[in-house]
């Protein structure tokens, strides 16, 4: 028998600037399936996951708090670990990069790496987006502004973000030295990126092109560790909090048993597709610098977006967990996040699809042949479950066979992480099973004494194939696999190296009545019911552009009148509207909004208002006490409100006999 290797599992370190979603529910849950999976296979498990702390937006948004950054990451981490606990995640470590032991590691890393000429002083001239914390080059840009004369004055980044010039004195990760390495790396562990496909995107996309030297630190903000030798330099982001995943375990410090254990077994990394990058390349030239073993398997999973595109605030599309829990149970959340996105793309969450799994997948198929199990053998054998004997009826071999393919099957997606095809395996027992009740009919049976053997087979089968059931759902839906077992009297031991439907225990009695362990729910009350609270996450006020003078204001799910009462809100008369050159989202309007003089605003619109000058004449809102702001190298002063619905946008109008400048509130 081959020895199990320690097994090693992360989550990525989460940044805390807001509250999250259901994506990371996603990828914390599953990390937290693989866990308990390899436990019940008998693997030595450590589970980290943990927040990344420092960092220029962390210590913007605890200005605009009017607090500490420590204060604040302090409270979020609160909450995260609540959230955590709400799910029932099994982790082993709760790292924060702001834990003293993993500060000294990095600082002590980077002088290292500075010694040996890994990381050198330079100066660092480019593009920024502080909501990103990432560095991008013009090409990378989603979209670029252009001045008169054609020079690229800003733009967008792929996340939505506005991005700022930032030249400043940095050192610099020698990426470029380890590129060959790294190719070689990959072509000797064609498995290491998963799902296929992702590790050539990485190469063609980011190698081939040739892999620059990478920024790693900064001086226009403080929170962060300080470079020891130069303390003027905070190390930049994804050094620190990539070197989280050995620090949790101790490496650089004096107790590092955990490390020596677990990072020369399985190290298995899971993270969202949109931070690949960072850990197919950064991450394992990290580990070569520090002569380091690489980790065995990279996931980089996709997203739950909606109908109408990403999860977002401003749409009143975003799906929280606790919701989910407090209304439907934890067991129907886990079960649906795992059953619905699918390896290697994204999954679209619809509270119709959330639903509707609930009734037909968790209360009609396995609840229902639950109840049908316990009521029957209550009314045939006074609650005693039969012994199991192999091949009495005609239709046990099948069930057997099935439940045996089945379990292969599982074991196979499990290891492969592809929890959809794991858990239709297990649904492939519970379809059959039930299908196995129907050509038996065990009431038809029931009444013929010379079939009392097969009628007893026939209960002792079910028993058995609700067992298997409730041990490979296990990882998945911990409640529902204990209630499961509890109702046919099986106890809580739980072994998935040795399943079969003959592992069925004597003596054992079923509970006299069966709670139904999934209720039946009206669809269309639950499905009115998550809209409505998906809706009410959205803000009172959409706006294209955040000027950080009111973002706080805006963001708050509940403001008190007198924020409120900061906004300006005036009625204003388009009188001129037209393209901005260079630019394929903005439109430039003058407006008369009861000032001396006109005024000029920009806003991001051009899509929704390909005719554009069917809005001269149109009276609208606009908020007018906004510090006027540069954009393309033109002044906007002020913000035009808007209503999003679906992937539309309409401008809000006024009554036209309003007066210009007129205060709305």
């Amino acid at each position: 028998m081959t020895e199990k290797q320690p097994f090693y599992i992360t989550t990525p370190i989460y940044y805390p600037s807001g509250k999250l979603h259901i994506g990371s529910a996603y990828t914390t849950v599953a990390c937290d399936v693989l866990a308990r999976y390899k436990r019940l296979m008998g693997y030595d498990v450590f589970y980290l996951t943990g927040l990344d702390e420092h960092g220029q937006k962390i210590q913007q948004k605890a200005e605009e708090a009017g607090i500490t950054p420590q204060k604040y990451v302090d409270g979020m981490a609160e909450e995260v670990k609540e959230l955590w606990e709400l799910l029932d995640i099994s982790y082993d470590q709760f790292i924060r990069t702001t834990d003293d032991y993993h500060e000294k590691v990095v600082a002590d890393v980077f002088e290292r790496l500075l010694s040996q000429d890994d990381i050198y002083l330079g100066e660092y001239s480019g593009w920024y987006s502080v909501s990103d914390e990432e560095f991008f080059t013009e090409s990378q840009l989603e979209e670029v502004f252009r001045d008169e004369s054609g020079k690229v004055i800003g733009g967008i980044a792929p996340s939505g973000h506005e991005v700022e010039w930032v030249s400043e004195e940095s050192y610099f990760l020698r990426l470029g030295k380890y590129a060959d390495r790294l190719v070689e790396f990959f072509h000797a562990h064609p498995d290491f990126i998963q799902p296929d496909g992702r590790m050539n995107e990485i190469i063609k996309n980011f190698i081939e092109p040739g892999l620059e030297d990478l920024a790693v630190s900064r001086t226009s903000f403080t929170w962060g560790v300080k470079v020891p030798s130069n303390p003027k330099h905070v190390v930049y982001v994804w050094i620190d909090a990539l070197l989280n995943y050995a620090t949790a375990l101790g490496y650089g410090q004096d107790d590092h048993a955990n490390f020596d254990k677990f990072w020369n077994g399985t190290v298995f990394h899971m993270v969202g597709k949109d931070i690949l990058r960072f850990h197919s390349i950064y991450w394992p030239i990290m580990l070569m610098m520090l002569d380091l073993k690489l980790p065995e398997r990279l996931i980089a999973h996709g997203w739950f977006v909606m109908k109408d595109g990403k999860m977002s605030k401003s749409k009143g599309n975003v799906v929280y967990p606790e919701m989910l829990v407090e209304r439907f149970g934890l067991d129907p959340l886990r079960y649906y996040l795992m059953r619905s996105l699918p390896v290697g793309s994204d999954g679209t969450f619809t509270p119709e699809d959330y639903v509707g799994r609930i009734n037909y997948e968790l209360a009609n198929d396995l609840g229902n042949l639950l109840n049908r199990t316990v009521a029957m053998i209550n009314k045939y054998f006074e609650g005693e479950v039969p012994v199991y004997v192999e091949n009495v009826t005609n239709f046990d071999a099948d069930l057997a066979a099935v439940v045996a393919d089945s379990l292969a099957q599982y074991h196979k997606q499990m290891n492969a992480v592809d929890y959809p095809r794991a858990l239709e395996a297990v649904w492939n027992i519970i379809s059959r099973t039930n299908k196995y009740i129907d050509e038996t009919a065990p009431w038809v049976l029931a009444k013929d004494d010379t079939k009392i053997d097969d009628l007893a087979a026939v209960m002792a089968h079910l028993v058995a194939s609700l067992r298997v059931v409730a041990h490979l759902i296990q990882p998945f839906m911990m409640t529902t696999s204990n209630a499961i077992m509890e109702q046919l009297g099986l106890g809580a031991d739980f072994d998935l190296e040795n399943l079969d439907l003959a592992g069925l225990p004597t003596g054992i009695k079923v509970v006299t009545k069966g709670t139904p362990i999934f209720p039946r729910l009206d669809m269309d009350e639950e499905i009115a019911y998550i809209k409505e609270q998906m809706e009410s996450g959205k803000p009172a006020i959409k706006k294209e552009w955040k000027p950080e003078e009111v973002e706080l204001i805006l963001n708050r799910k509940e403001i008190k009148f007198d924020d409120f009462d900061k906004l300006e809100i005036r009625v204003a008369e388009v009188k001129e509207v037209s393209k901005v050159e260079g630019s394929d989202k903005l439109l430039q309007f003058r407006l008369d909004a009861g000032d001396t003089e006109d005024r000029q605003i920009l806003s991001g619109i051009a899509k929704f208002y390909p005719n554009e000058q069917e809005l001269v004449g149109r009276k609208v809102q606009i908020v007018a006490n906004l510090k006027p702001r540069k954009m393309m190298g033109r002044i906007s002063q002020g913000m035009i409100l808007s209503a999003e619905h679906g992937d539309q946008l309409t401008l809000l109008s006024v009554d036209p006999s309003v007066p210009n400048g007129s205060l709305i509130g």
